[in-house]
């Protein structure tokens, strides 16, 4: 039997209701899936939402997986009374990133096949002492790996990023040769892992225009066309650089399957303009499989049981395909 393994996201926000939200309306998913959490936040939740139909299963390990319960993993011992819900805490922090290293761990050890990740908090996580800038940071560090990268991916457009939380500065300098041509090669396996035998890959340029022929800036000569070309050599369908204001539409309309981004908001813009809510962010390169959501805590609206579970669905749908 193969397991998803749910990481509640930070207690604070609103992971652990979606978390219970996809599971109690999905019979599918909930006859394997672990979620990695707190068992009395999901218990409020459970109250709150009256979700009197559902029984959680509290185990060790995957081997206590009881079909027709929610089966829980208490990594962290968290009473709603310790929290503030809707507000930034060190706490929650420590918690969220403890649900992580428990799921990476499981999943290294073949426990389970897939960790579809709900929404942390950035500012949370290092109050809690754990300096990373997001989810993907983490379990590359607790997966020692090296090359790795973000794609967003959806019916409708997916995207790959070469940098992502940095700033515009940070970013600019992060575009290198062996860095594009890495997140090309990336780009490739993943969607041949998910069933795209040759995927069309499309480079976005840095600079508007691709840099006009060096008129706007210069990385597209020195580091994108080149990156570009050594990809070629292998044969694969790699078009670019081209300019960042048509690559997405040209996407769109199924002319390419992916493309790759130059920093954080030149992809993210885009795929949260047409798929916000079916957005699924997927960490690529490691030795495990990672989903997530592609939105935040939500912090304006956690504890009113108003949010929508549609992303964590998807992320859940999406995993299952590596299987």
């Amino acid at each position: 039997m193969k397991y998803l393994g749910i990481t509640m996201g930070d207690p604070a926000g609103i992971g652990p209701e979606i978390s219970l939200k996809v599971l109690e309306r999905n019979k599918e998913y909930r006859e394997c899936s672990i979620i990695y959490g707190s068992i009395k936040i999901l218990e409020y939740y459970k109250e709150k939402m009256k979700l009197s139909d559902i029984k959680f299963n509290i185990i060790k390990n995957s081997k206590e997986f009881k079909k027709g319960y929610i089966n829980v993993i208490q990594v962290f011992d968290l009473d709603i009374k310790d929290i503030c819900i809707g507000k930034v805490s060190g706490l929650c922090g420590e918690a969220a990133y403890k649900y992580i290293e428990r799921a990476i761990q499981d999943a290294m050890q073949k426990e389970i096949a897939v960790i579809v990740t709900a929404p942390i908090n950035k500012e949370a996580l290092n109050k809690g002492g754990h300096h990373y800038e997001g989810h993907t940071e983490i379990f590359a560090k607790l997966t020692n790996t090296k090359k790795y990268a973000m794609m967003l991916w959806s019916e409708k457009l997916s995207v790959i990023h070469v940098s992502t939380h940095c700033s515009l500065q940070e970013a600019c300098k992060k575009v290198t040769k062996d860095r594009v041509f890495t997140v090309i090669d990336l780009a490739r396996k993943g969607l041949q892992q998910l069933g795209v035998k040759n995927p069309r890959i499309a480079v976005a340029g840095l600079n508007p225009h691709s840099g006009e022929a060096g008129l706007f800036g210069t990385e597209e000569i020195k580091h994108i066309i080149p990156a570009i070309n050594q990809a070629k050599k292998y044969d694969w369908e790699v078009e670019g650089p081209i300019p960042p204001d048509t690559v997405f539409l040209k996407a769109y309309k199924k002319e390419y399957d992916i493309v790759v981004a130059m920093y954080h908001d030149q992809g993210h813009i885009p795929i949260k303009l047409l798929a916000f809510d079916e957005g699924v962010n997927v960490t690529l390169g490691l030795p495990i499989i990672r989903t997530s959501v592609d939105h935040g805590t939500a912090f304006d609206i956690a504890g009113k049981g108003i949010a929508n579970e549609k992303s964590i669905l998807y992320a859940l749908d999406l995993g299952k395909k590596f299987f």
